[in-house]
């Protein structure tokens, strides 16, 4: 391994940590799927590898860890099962979401970095203005992890004497409001999914909700915290790629472990045998690699930039957003062709191409890597302003 390679190597702990947490969740897989959400025991086991601290700084108990290190960690629980891979993500990104707030509210709401936050970014509620903070109502979808959560976000348009406020260059004001979790009620027959039905991302209402100004914030503010880590706001994005990544290469070990075990009729060779899909393994194979390449890459290059203390460019950020719909849809297209060669085994809900392929798809459908969302990217590359709030 090189110097340049070691700098961002994960904690050798943590990626073992990850690793021997293997057969706990293929245990839980069944009720992970039928529960739609994790188990309490297998929650408190990712808690337990430290995994929760990754996102948070070093003064706080943190480790304050680069997300190209983060990646290996995230992508070998996503290996195991897509559903456990995002909840490990949300259980991640909580220092960053964190890293935003005042630091006596950070010590109000999760006054450990082994907890976590669960929330929706998007501002689907309203945050009417009142004498030291906000009166916050609304409903929102996807709260990811939000029954093991110890404190809830969410995205609310800031409204003042009944209309919504506006900046000065007239768009709508946006803040995100941090709370403890018993201020909302969550909706548990709302999540039933395809796929990653085990992240538990239950929609959540909250009615009237007083929610003082420090624990708001917004993500377009100013970073608070000189550091790297947290130079950019948007940085939380990168959740997306290593989620697909461990699917895919969870699919990939899947189909060649039914290969050695599955004959063709008629002949009775073993799939591994047949020269189609042997042509099918390997093209998949350089598709996953190009598409981790790709991502460690555009991570680098903005992490090289944030490191030194610089701006990053419009066109950074704008590959860095391609990037993260481009990774998604390669992934999908390998977990599909691993499920075609795999036939009609692969249709059976004891084989584990089942669920690689039900949370690949239901992953693609996040608006965050919809193919539509290459638009903005598309106008930064041609030399065109782009209204997305993240260029």
């Amino acid at each position: 391994m090189t110097a340049e390679a070691r700098k961002f190597a994960p904690p050798m702990p943590l990626l073992e940590a990850a690793r021997a947490l293997e057969p706990q969740i293929q245990a839980a897989s069944e009720s992970i799927d039928k529960e739609c959400t994790i188990p309490a025991p297998l929650f408190e086991a990712l808690r337990n590898t430290g995994l929760f601290r990754v996102g948070w700084w070093k003064s706080y108990g943190g480790l304050e860890l680069d997300p190209i290190a983060q990646m290996p960690i995230l992508e070998e629980f996503s290996r195991v099962n897509g559903s456990v891979g995002w909840i490990a993500v949300f259980g991640a990104l909580t220092g960053l979401i964190a890293s935003m707030l005042d630091p006596a509210a950070v010590r109000d709401l999760l006054p450990s970095p082994d907890l976590t936050f669960a929330g929706q970014y998007a501002p689907m509620g309203q945050a009417e203005k009142v004498p030291g903070g906000f009166k916050v109502n609304g409903r929102w979808s996807f709260g990811s992890g939000c029954l093991h959560a110890h404190s809830m976000h969410c995205g609310c348009v800031v409204f003042e004497d009944g209309s919504p406020r506006r900046l000065a260059n007239g768009q709508p004001e946006i803040r995100q409001m941090a709370f403890p979790k018993a201020g909302c009620e969550i909706l548990l027959d709302s999540w039933d999914t395809i796929g990653l039905r085990g992240t538990g991302s239950y929609d959540y209402v909250i009615k009237d909700l007083f929610v003082p100004y420090e624990h708001s914030f917004s993500y377009f503010a100013p970073p608070p915290r000189d550091a790297p880590l947290y130079a950019f706001p948007g940085l939380f994005l990168f959740s997306h790629l290593p989620v697909p990544l461990g699917i895919a290469r969870g699919a990939i070990d899947t189909f060649i472990a039914l290969s050695s075990q599955k004959r063709l009729s008629p002949g009775g060779r073993f799939l591994r045998e047949d020269n189609g899909v042997q042509e099918i393994v390997a093209e998949a194979e350089a598709a996953l690699g190009a598409a981790r390449s790709y991502s460690y890459d555009v991570l680098g290059d903005m992490w090289e930039t944030v490191s030194r203390k610089g701006i990053l460019s419009q066109r950074q950020r704008a590959v860095f957003r391609i990037a993260l719909i481009y990774v998604t849809r390669v992934c999908k297209d390998v977990v599909t062709s691993m499920f075609d060669a795999g036939a009609s085994s692969a249709i059976r809900r004891d084989n584990p191409l089942d669920r690689h392929l039900r949370d690949v798809l239901t992953l693609c459908q996040h608006r965050v890597v919809q193919t539509k969302t290459y638009r903005p990217g598309g106008k930064i590359l041609l030399g065109l302003e782009s209204n997305d709030p993240f260029f």
